[in-house]
């Protein structure tokens, strides 16, 4: 039971509604009251209690005592040439995490991190080289969106991907709680099907995911599909083969009406050949799936390569025979280092095209 005498101190941005609510009672507080906060911090985007002047001066001492409400700090901003914005943020342990929100006129997409660097060690990425530090908190996931909806004003925020740093899936608990919070009526409320998060392909999260009662879209950070090739540059998959992991992707696709999409980083001379192609062909012709083609960002210290535009499209017509819908995915923000694969949760030197602060 949590009193006003309790030392007990509660993150606000952990708990759903009905956790709050419960919260709230404990204190001797009515369900009603818990509503007016929860519109202030959901509806108003207002994040300190002294500043909720619906509710009395007691009330909002106590909540000050029992409950944590901020949001990470924004370090630095970057504004790409294509409107993406990349926020450095730092947490309450002054680690460092980067977001991107991806804008258009009415509307704006966030890709999100889940955790601060990631430990799975892909060869490809920049936050693979960091190794990893600590999960982030739900209070922090969800952090990161009141800050982009605070940042787009006028636009609203209709898209959330777990694409920044970190592997969601090996931060279970915490995603899952900040999708139940993100998709409630009473706090974010997105809908489900506005939500992806993306894996390097954790089976046994992803067979739990299957089964929880939230709905999400999957990606699936596929990259080869040549064993030895996967090998290479996503050390995962020595834990988790592809044959495992196709077997676990067609049963997660009977437990929800969304396709899994499959991400595809195009390298050049590694997985772009005729053999990658039969591969592909062999591996998605059965899937009533997605297909994202991606090309390779560049990272500062790697030395994979980017195919150019003719090499690109000789590779889309050779899968064109699958019956998936296949996308180029535009690699929104590679101009400051926010791409996909770019994120390194550091500040960056500016360059000569850089848009400057958002």
């Amino acid at each position: 039971m949590i009193s006003a005498q309790s030392p007990e101190v509660i993150n606000f941005l952990d708990l759903t509604p009905e956790e709050f609510h419960k919260a709230i009672q404990e204190l001797g507080q009515s369900k009603f009251r818990a509503t007016q906060i929860l519109d202030w911090v959901y509806d108003k985007n207002i994040y300190d209690f002294q500043e909720m002047l619906n509710l009395s001066k007691d009330l909002r001492t106590l909540l000050k005592q029992r409950f944590r409400l901020f949001l990470p700090k924004v370090i630095e901003s970057f504004k790409s040439a294509d409107g993406s914005v990349k926020f450095l943020l730092e947490l309450w342990d002054n680690s460092r995490i980067e977001m991107i929100l991806m804008p258009s006129e009415k509307s704006a997409t966030l890709c999100i991190s889940s955790q601060v660097g990631c430990s799975r060690k892909c060869k490809f990425c920049a936050t693979g080289k960091l190794g990893l530090t600590r999960n982030l908190l739900t209070s922090e996931i969800i952090g990161q969106i009141l800050l982009a909806r605070k940042y787009i004003k006028n636009r609203k925020l209709t898209n959330v991907v777990f694409m920044g740093m970190g592997e969601p899936l090996d931060n279970y608990e915490n995603v899952v709680q900040a999708v139940r919070i993100m998709t409630h009526e009473k706090a974010i409320n997105l809908s489900s099907r506005k939500i992806t998060i993306s894996t390097s392909g954790v089976i046994p999260k992803i067979k739990l995911l299957a089964n929880e009662d939230i709905k999400v879209k999957l990606a699936v950070s596929l990259n080869a599909v040549i064993d030895s090739k996967r090998n290479e540059i996503m050390p995962i998959n020595k834990i988790f083969p592809l044959a495992d992991l196709k077997k676990t992707l067609l049963d997660f696709r009977h437990s929800t009406a969304y396709k899994v999409t499959y991400e595809y980083v195009m390298i050049k001379k590694f997985n772009i050949g005729n053999d990658d192609v039969r591969a592909l062909l062999k591996f998605l012709g059965d899937q009533s799936c997605k297909l994202n083609l991606i090309a390779w960002n560049p990272v500062e210290g790697l030395d994979y390569e980017a195919p150019n535009e003719k090499e690109i499209e000789e590779f889309k017509a050779k899968l064109a025979q699958l019956q998936c819908p296949i996308i180029q995915r535009d690699s929104r923000g590679n101009d400051i280092n926010g791409a996909c694969g770019q994120l390194a949760g550091k500040n960056i030197e500016r360059k000569e095209g850089d848009h400057g602060k958002y």
